[in-house]
């Protein structure tokens, strides 16, 4: 069976205009010319007889038939490099770059604290943490996978749920030294509440508390409203008001005594953090390495 290299490499250069969003960029990460990365891409466009790329002059971005060709080529780039790295032997098997998608909060007080976890068991692993209030579309974007909280909202994907954590209600010592602790949930109409908005659906989340006699689902008011978990947590720590971060965000916080937990008896709501894989095909090892990573820190929930 006859093989072409030439097609081979193509592939290799449309995967890192891909990763590196442009054809400069990603020239000087495979030590070529811009015009010898075009070169390269036009030649593979003219073999497969498809247009990969929109180009403009600030930005390139992938076509339809670009977007489902790359789906297609970059897992079998991964086993090619998952069988180069089986027979250097198993050390060298998890390398290369794992791009991550997250949201703020998840990146922020979990991943970013953990990582170098990670890396110290894979010292030829490198990876991109991207904090993306879109998880837009991994394929496009080149990202090897997206982790993120809520309930999966992209079918097309492959989700597989990390693990629950709950939703706690909290106050700063100096607010509840101020306003007193609340003792049932419906006492919370009568406290400054921190509001969050989702930024990208303006959904105000309602302040549900489910506990031994079922949930409740308390009218509650304040003057501040927040669209990310980093605000809510250092707004509820000032002493602004009454907050609903979730026990993963909020945990080292409530260690140190910046935060008290209220109402413990009425926090059994849950809230998933779900990991995200653009194809249904073998995951490369390094994710496959991350996702054992990620199921393993137990610490997390």
């Amino acid at each position: 069976m006859s093989f072409d290299g030439r097609l081979l490499s193509g592939i290799g250069v449309m995967v890192a205009v891909v990763e590196a969003g442009a054809f400069s960029r990603a020239g000087e990460v495979l030590g070529l010319s811009q015009s010898g990365v075009s070169r390269s891409v036009a030649r593979l466009e003219e073999r497969i007889g498809v247009r990969l790329f929109h180009r403009t002059a600030r930005a390139v971005s992938l076509t339809e038939e670009g977007r489902r060709f790359f789906a297609e080529v970059r897992p079998l780039l991964a086993g090619i490099e998952d069988a180069a790295g089986l027979a250097a032997g198993a050390a060298s098997l998890v390398r290369g770059r794992l791009r991550i998608n997250s949201d703020a909060g998840f990146g922020q007080f979990v991943l970013a604290p953990n990582l170098h976890k990670l890396l110290s068991i894979y010292p030829e692993l490198e990876v991109e943490l991207a904090i993306r209030e879109r998880q837009g579309d991994l394929v496009a974007d080149g990202f090897d996978l997206a982790i993120r909280f809520g309930e999966p909202f992209a079918p097309s994907l492959i989700g597989r749920k990390i693990l629950e954590t709950h939703v706690l209600t909290c106050a700063s010592p100096s607010y509840l030294k101020r306003h007193g602790t609340p003792t049932h949930p419906r006492d919370l109409a009568n406290h400054e509440c921190i509001q969050y908005r989702e930024s990208l659906t303006h959904r105000h989340y309602a302040w549900v508390l489910e506990g031994p006699k079922g949930k409740i689902e308390v009218p509650t008011s304040g003057r501040l409203t927040v669209t990310d978990a980093g605000t809510l947590l250092a707004a509820c720590i000032a002493g602004h008001g009454v907050a609903q971060p979730l026990e993963i965000h909020a945990r080292p916080h409530l260690a140190a005594g910046r935060l008290v937990q209220l109402l413990p008896d009425w926090a059994e709501e849950t809230f998933p953090l779900f990991l995200y894989l653009p194809t249904r095909k073998l995951p490369s090892a390094k994710v496959r390495a991350f996702l054992d990573f990620a199921l393993s820190l137990t610490d997390w929930r």
